[in-house]
């Protein structure tokens, strides 16, 4: 290649000056012990050697640059080549990711205004809202195995982006149900949510929501498989898949702990009968995330004890919210009955049974 060649000369030429300068310079001294090339420069006057190397240093530095502008160039072609063959595949995994992210905003809006409504009377929920916003805790069920694993990624990308999505309380020009329904506007690195209130009801809110504040959510997923599938996952398959998320998802957790306990005092926070202490509920948390068990759910038991007791939003889901979702959310029904409203141990069982018959659809 040319330039190659020319670098190589270049080089060759700065070489045989080097030999040059230093054959002369010891030519015209008395013989004596070798000298290494730092020696014989520093032993002759040093503005001989350099007014005799700058232009061949010059010319070489010269053919390097145009190597690399070339190899540039070469890397650029290889690249839009390779760009051109994945250009399909590149809008059809963008078109998966709008469809998941356009599931996981609906529901997220849903549990907004749900939330909202339920604590417009209370002082200290708004204050949180406004200062800090909401955690929304996604509770998955799904195993780590086969056509799951996919949906467990499409979930885990999903629930992520969600943290681009802002809420806006305006207030509805009338009472219209039709006026009072959330509006979606922005582009893929930015969402708002406009959720409309009746003027009565938006009068009563805290001045910085009536002057639009941006409301921040933030989305945290927490994934334990408990079907069949998930035991032939754990012994002969790969579950880093939902260690790496339970990880990941329990440092944002922890992250959201910290800024709302800097910034609204946690007496203002819900009160529960057990008095356990959200620090406490964290480290146990933290330690079931990093400990290698099977089917541990104590990390969603934990998880969602610590969203409400931070005045989140929690969501249940599998792969079809239906089997594994409804055992799970009659057991905690229940497990919230016994626990808060002194549910007799005797007739939880009967109440689990009278939900999951009665209160529940399993087909």
């Amino acid at each position: 290649d040319r330039v190659w060649a020319s670098v190589a000369k270049c080089l060759n030429c700065v070489i045989a000056a080097v030999d040059k300068l230093q054959e002369g310079g010891n030519s015209k001294q008395e013989p004596a012990p070798e000298l290494q090339l730092a020696d014989v420069i520093t032993s002759h006057n040093p503005g001989d050697w350099k007014e005799q190397l700058c232009p061949l240093v010059g010319r070489l530095k010269d053919c390097v640059m145009e190597v690399v502008e070339k190899a540039k160039r070469a890397m650029t072609f290889v690249l839009l080549q390779e760009a051109a063959c994945s250009t399909p595949q590149g809008f059809l995994l963008q078109q998966r990711r709008d469809v998941v992210f356009s599931q996981a905003l609906a529901a997220l809006a849903c549990g907004f205004v749900m939330k909202l409504y339920a604590g417009l009377q209370d002082k200290n929920f708004l204050r949180q809202l406004h200062l800090v916003g909401l955690v929304a805790q996604f509770e998955s069920l799904l195993s780590t195995y086969s056509e799951e694993i996919g949906m467990l990624e499409d979930m885990e990308v999903g629930i992520s982006d969600l943290q681009k999505v802002i809420f806006t309380i305006t207030e509805a020009k009338t009472d219209k149900l039709s006026e009072l329904q959330p509006s979606v506007w922005g582009r893929r690195d930015h969402f708002t949510v406009e959720v409309p209130l009746p003027q009565v009801i938006f009068q009563t809110l805290p001045e910085e929501m009536k002057e639009g504040k941006p409301l921040r959510v933030y989305p945290v997923l927490f994934n334990v498989g408990i079907n069949e599938q998930q035991t032939i996952a754990e012994r002969f398959g790969d579950i880093s898949l939902q260690e790496r998320i339970n990880q990941r998802n329990f440092e944002l957790l922890e992250a959201y702990y910290k800024t709302l306990s800097e910034k609204v005092p946690l007496e203002c926070l819900p009160c529960f009968q057990t008095r356990t202490n959200i620090k406490e509920l964290l480290e146990t948390l933290g330690q079931n995330v990093v400990t290698k068990k099977r089917k541990n759910v104590e990390i969603l038991w934990t998880a969602g004890t610590i969203c409400r007791r931070l005045n989140g939003i929690r969501f249940t889901s599998c792969k079809s919210a239906k089997d594994r979702t409804s055992m799970s959310v009659t057991l905690e029904q229940c497990a919230l009955l016994r626990d808060e409203h002194q549910l007799s141990k005797d007739s939880f069982v009967q109440a689990l049974d009278c939900m999951r018959s009665r209160l529940t659809q399993g087909d």
